[in-house]
């Protein structure tokens, strides 16, 4: 649906260089990436807001890299929903029938259809003022999708709401694509929004693609110490990893042994997530290949989870993420003596 090839765009002290992103038709593509990596930057060039210097934007099989914006068949709503004050909501949802010069009557059917699929038909006679942000947002949204667009992009659409309207509006996105099955591009700085909508990540870094994959192989498999960084991992060593037969390994960290499942030898980068550990009082009988004792270090509060430290010997610090239940019932603090149990599986080594 939407192909990306060699992009180019210096824009002040920012520069894309020879970018490629391709997204499939009907598919839920969600952008990541730290600060001043460039996200709304190329959705704004995918808009037709910034001409790329070189490079190629191809939608459906039509080039659209020189085409204006409005005749790019392309919706974008921006996380501070940019209404117009002194419109209603059935105003700011026809405005942009209203531009293409469609009559009355049907920008107003038009915008009460599109009102009743977002939930928001009572609020068709209201003024932005006087909405929630979810209302704001549904309002922002539905004005972009009244014009049929074939590519909706998203730039950070639930960053300003609380967490109970953040949730549902979530969901409502999620049956809106359902729905529609139109090509969403979406950016945001929230893992949930990965785990709730995407059927495929790409992540930035300094103006180009670090990586792209199911949300489960960039949370799981990352493939350098930034987007394990990025994907909060927080486990990371250096090791050495000696075959132990087909797709297995045994990998040297400091003075620890570790399994993982792996064809990598040779010098490696180790990875485990913290919620893929599990702290038990005494050893559990379990498949999993990695049980090590340990010390804990540290208990720190982290929302609804408790992030743990244990010292496993010769240097290696491990963090667990365990809920507050898990903590009292183990009566975990500094000095408790535990043991850590993971999977091979749960092992990820790259280079």
């Amino acid at each position: 649906m939407l192909e990306i090839s060699s992009l180019s765009l210096t824009l002040g002290g920012f520069r894309f260089t020879d970018l490629s992103v391709s997204v499939a038709d009907g598919e839920y593509c969600i952008i990541l990436g730290p600060t001043g990596a460039g996200k709304t930057i190329l959705l704004e060039t995918i808009a037709g807001i910034h001409r790329p210097d070189t490079g190629r934007i191809v939608l459906d099989g039509t080039d659209i890299t020189d085409a204006p914006p409005e005749r790019r068949g392309i919706g974008m709503v921006y996380q501070d929903y940019m209404l117009f004050p002194h419109m209603t909501v059935r105003e700011n949802i026809g405005f942009g029938l209203r531009q293409r010069g469609v009559p009355k009557e049907e920008r107003d059917t038009a915008a009460g259809s599109i009102a009743e699929t977002l939930g928001i038909a009572h609020l068709l006679d209201r003024y932005p003022a006087t909405l929630s942000g979810g209302e704001q947002q549904r309002t922002a949204i539905a004005r972009a999708l009244v014009l049929r667009p074939r590519v909706l992009l998203l730039d950070e659409p639930l960053s300003a709401l609380d967490t109970v309207t953040r949730d549902r509006l979530r969901r409502e996105i999620k049956e809106i694509h359902a729905r529609t099955g139109i090509t969403i591009l979406h950016i945001t700085h929230h893992f949930e929004d990965i785990y709730a909508l995407a059927d495929r990540v790409v992540v930035m870094k300094d103006g180009a693609v670090a990586q792209e994959g199911t949300p489960e192989t960039i949370l799981r498999k990352p493939a350098s110490d930034f987007i394990a960084n990025f994907t909060g991992m927080e486990n990371l060593f250096s090791g050495t990893a000696v075959s132990g037969g087909p797709g297995t390994a045994e990998i040297t960290v400091g003075a620890v042994k570790l399994f993982a499942a792996t064809d990598l030898s040779g010098p490696v980068r180790v990875g485990i997530r913290p919620e893929d550990l599990i702290l038990s009082a005494a050893p559990l009988d379990s498949s999993a290949r990695n049980s090590l004792p340990g010390v804990v270090a540290g208990v720190a509060e982290n929302g609804i989870y408790s992030k743990i430290l244990v010292e496993c010997g010769g240097g290696m610090v491990l963090t667990a993420a365990l809920t507050r239940q898990s903590v009292e019932r183990l009566k975990l603090c500094c000095g408790a003596e535990v043991w850590v149990t993971f999977k091979a599986t749960a092992v990820h080594v790259f280079r």
